[in-house]
């Protein structure tokens, strides 16, 4: 293998380094959007039903 080949797939792993941490990312980020609408709807339901008491 020479350098040239070396240093091509050091640049494709530092992609799939890149593309993997924005994926963990973006799961984070849609994780932690999903856990707020989840509470705003049981403190909307929290409230409904104390109304209704």
């Amino acid at each position: 293998m020479d350098t040239h080949e070396s240093y091509a797939l050091a640049e494709q792993a530092v992609r799939l380094s890149e593309a993997a941490r924005r994926r963990r990312a973006h799961h984070l980020a849609v994780a932690r959007r999903q856990t707020r609408r989840a509470e705003r709807a049981a403190l909307q339901a929290r409230l409904v039903l104390a109304r209704a008491l």
